[in-house]
Formats: C-alpha cells, sequence, structure tokens
C-alpha cells in the first residue's frame, strides 16, 4: 500500500470513529467540527491520489496534464495559525509563478490560477506541474502571538485543480443553489454596497463554491461555475479509482495534525515530503517563492513510487 492510500485508509477511520461520538451532546460540538477538518484533509488526499493513479479510458486526459491549474489553499487544524500558514503557502505559489514568469489570476483570498506556456522547465502544463502539491500540508513553527516560545502544529490543505471545459461536464441549473452577498474588505463603496460575491452550492454532491474577487458578479459567477466543473471532474475520478471500504480500515488514523504529505519545520529550516522521505534544508527560501528544486525532485520521483 503506497503513502496516500494508508493516509486515506486512516482518515477514513478517524472519520469513523468521530462519527460513533457524534450521539453524545457533550461531544457533538467538539466532535462536529474535528470531522469537518478531517473530510476537507481526506478530500485532499484523495485529490492528490488521482494525479499517481492510472489514466481513465476515454476523455481528454493529455487536456487535462496541459490545462491551466487552480489552486486552492485552506486551513484545517490549527485555528488562525493555520490560515496564517494557508496565506503563506498561497504566497509562496503566487511569488514563485510571478518570479518564473507564469500566467496568474488570483481568483479569491487563497484561490489562484496559474497557467504556463509550453516553454518551461519541467516540460508540462499548471495542472500536471503542480498537482504534486496536493494533499494536507503540516508548519511546525513559533507563532507571532506565542509569548512563551512554544511550538505550534498547524496544517493547510492544498487541493490543485484542472480548467474543465463546459462541454465536458453537464452541470443542471436546477442543481445550483446561488447566494449573493457583498465582497466586504477593501476597494471602494462599490464592494459594499453591491452583492458581487457569489456562493454556489452543488446540491447533489454537496460541493460549495465561494469567489468574490472580481467586482463584477457575472465575472464571480463565471469562475465559480468554473472551479465546480473541476470539483465534480475530481468527484468522478476519485468515484472511478474506488473509494477505500472504510470498514477494512484496521485501526484508528493517528490524528487529524498527523495526516500530511510535508511538513514545513521552521525551527529546523526544513522542508520534508513524507511521500518521497526527502528533506530540503532552505525552508526559508522556500516559503518565499523558491520552488523550483522541490517540483523538480518531486516531478521526477513521484511517477517512480510503487
Amino acid at each position: 500500500m503506497d503513502y496516500l492510500s494508508k493516509q486515506i485508509e486512516e482518515l477514513k477511520a478517524k472519520i469513523d470513529s468521530n462519527q460513533k461520538l457524534l450521539a453524545d451532546p457533550d461531544l457533538a460540538p467538539l466532535v462536529g467540527e474535528e470531522i469537518k477538518s478531517l473530510e476537507e484533509q481526506l478530500q485532499a488526499l484523495e485529490s492528490a491520489s488521482i494525479h499517481n493513479s492510472p489514466p481513465s479510458e476515454g476523455g481528454d486526459q493529455e487536456g487535462v496534464k496541459n490545462s491551466p491549474a487552480t489552486i486552492e489553499i485552506r486551513a484545517a487544524a490549527g485555528g488562525d495559525e493555520a490560515q496564517n500558514f494557508a496565506n503563506d503557502l498561497t504566497r509562496m505559489y503566487t511569488r514563485f509563478a510571478s518570479a518564473q514568469g507564469f500566467k496568474l489570476d488570483q481568483i479569491d483570498e487563497n484561490i489562484i490560477r496559474i497557467h504556463i506556456g509550453q516553454n518551461n522547465p519541467w516540460g508540462h502544463g499548471a495542472y500536471e506541474t503542480f498537482s504534486v502539491e496536493s494533499g494536507v500540508h503540516r508548519v511546525q513553527r513559533v507563532p507571532e502571538t506565542e509569548s512563551a516560545g512554544r511550538i505550534h502544529t498547524s496544517t493547510a490543505t492544498v487541493a490543485v485543480l484542472p480548467v474543465i471545459p463546459a462541454k465536458a461536464i453537464e452541470v443542471k441549473e436546477i442543481d445550483l443553489d446561488w447566494q449573493f452577498t457583498t465582497a466586504g474588505g477593501p476597494g471602494g463603496q462599490n464592494v459594499n454596497k453591491v452583492n458581487t460575491a457569489v456562493r454556489l452550492t452543488h446540491k447533489p454532491t454537496g460541493i460549495v463554491v465561494a469567489v468574490r474577487e472580481e467586482r463584477f458578479q457575472a465575472r464571480n459567477k463565471e469562475i465559480a461555475l468554473e472551479i465546480l466543473r473541476a470539483k465534480l471532474w475530481e468527484h468522478e475520478e476519485t468515484e472511478r479509482l474506488g473509494k477505500i471500504d472504510s470498514g477494512r480500515a484496521a485501526a484508528v488514523g493517528r490524528g487529524m495534525r498527523s495526516e500530511k504529505i510535508k511538513t514545513y519545520n521552521f525551527p529546523q529550516n526544513r522542508l520534508t515530503d513524507h511521500r518521497l522521505a526527502k528533506s530540503w534544508y532552505s525552508l526559508k527560501e522556500i516559503i518565499e517563492g523558491d520552488l523550483s528544486a522541490v517540483l523538480t525532485y518531486s516531478l521526477e520521483n513521484l511517477p517512480t513510487l510503487p
């Protein structure tokens, strides 16, 4: 069993174990939050497993590989520090793309889209290049708000999605629930007066997409549909690969902060990729956007894993 499959089994077992505690009214609120966090991590790991799976029969697989990459970073376990880490990861990918001269779209606060031309160091499209980043990322560091100097552990999930053409995935209007709100934040009076922010729910699957970056509602709706199609494609790919029966999971997972593909250890200036058992001792430069060596090693070695 490979590294990702083992973690997926452990996460499903952890979710199953926590769901049994929901009947306790005293524990239900806390357990519900933990289940939500675990499910987000599970989704990220299943997304990561798609990249390393055999291609599906039919369909434009090359088109998907060469597609732009939509990268969505979410805070997971760790409260405010997890959100700070998610922001750091967003900045890391943004700075890397800018330094490489790639076209970059800021879709939302922690959602970016990267376009890569044919002439690039890796010879891959954006989706194939960045899909190696899909999964749960863990950080170990002393937060700025920590007066006692204690090291905290937090996590964020990174989901990398292709851009799927409208004709490739059917989305029925009857299955969509649209909500519109003011975007809030900086941007002038128009932002506060016009309902430009979009929240889209796909009722059959429960998938939710929120977009608020653009000033115009029509553009935010268009972007939300693009992301929804990508998530529906990912959902179908996950089903194609076959979901692992949680009843076969041998034991409860090691905990929601332990399910990860990478660890960013700031006291040791170390980034470790647990899938490859590889560490880089240049975390300060990596988190500032120097990702070339990491991506190159991942793209060369992940396909060779058993």
